[in-house]
């Protein structure tokens, strides 16, 4: 694995809108919905990056992550820049570690079947993981439980780890968690 980039604040230490924060900790989420070691791949992933400072265990990274206002349990603070920038570069790291996965979902030359049968498991994995650990009374989580399997909202994260893997991905995901449109 290519040791990423340290994590530097960008855009003048500009900070993650609520929005942005729910679709990073949701593409987290949709991380860990790919690989049954998610929580761990990310920890080993942090520390072969030299993030160990931010994520010296699973502890902290869920510390981090709880910053998501649509989770159980939150942090009523903004995330700091610095640790949102550590978040950016893992996603992407963990992106470019789980491509080929993620190019079999959106491949068109797999077999139906089998496609319809991956995406109906990273469904059940996905919607398992979300009933866990978010607030299950916030109308945006009830709406990310009636997502379809392969629907727009499942491809659109697909589409997002795919976009963000490879060079230049962490400048990408930056840009697309900064814009301020849906």
């Amino acid at each position: 694995m290519t040791e990423a980039p340290s994590p530097t604040v960008h855009n003048g230490g500009a900070r993650l809108s609520r929005r942005g924060v729910e679709r990073l900790d949701l593409l987290l989420l949709t991380v860990e919905a790919l690989d049954l070691n998610g929580g761990e791949a990310m920890v080993w992933t942090s520390q072969q990056m030299g993030l160990q400072a931010q994520f010296p265990n699973r502890v902290e990274l869920w510390k981090r992550r709880c910053h998501n206002p649509l989770r159980r349990t939150t942090c009523r603070d903004q995330l700091n820049p610095v640790d949102a920038e550590s978040l950016i570069c893992l996603v992407c790291a963990m992106a470019e570690r789980l491509y080929p996965m993620l190019h079999q979902l959106l491949s068109s030359r797999e077999p139906e079947q089998l496609t319809q049968q991956r995406w109906q498991l990273l469904h059940e994995r996905l919607r398992d993981l979300i009933e866990e650990r978010m607030n299950l009374r916030r109308e945006a989580v009830v709406r990310l439980l009636r997502m379809d399997p392969a629907g727009p909202q499942q491809r659109q994260l697909i589409s997002t780890l795919a976009f963000c893997a490879g060079p230049g991905g962490i400048n990408r995901l930056r840009a697309t968690l900064l814009d301020p449109t849906p």
